[in-house]
């Protein structure tokens, strides 16, 4: 699975970094080191929607660092245990 978490200057501004350190927390926590890659990209065409993420191609936009857990948990992982990814 891959995240990308968008570090544009409006994203970047709107909170991308604390964002980006929750879901590099959980997936240390829950010890997916090796079947998400987060990475950061350059603008995705949202800039006035606030942070946007993009996983596995499905774009998440308007997020804020609270929304970041809730869809960790309701999108990540219910994706990963589907298809048989989490331990």
């Amino acid at each position: 699975m891959v995240i990308e978490v968008c570090v544009g200057s409006s994203c970047y501004l709107r909170g991308a970094p604390a964002v980006i350190r929750i879901l590099e927390s959980l997936i240390t926590k829950y010890g997916l080191e090796e079947k998400v890659v987060l990475k950061g990209s350059f603008c995705m065409q949202q800039c006035t929607q606030g942070v946007t993420i993009r996983i596995d191609g499905a774009i998440h936009s308007g997020l804020s660092k609270e929304d970041a857990s809730r869809l960790f948990h309701h999108i990540v992982l219910p994706s990963l245990e589907a298809a048989g990814g989490e331990d």
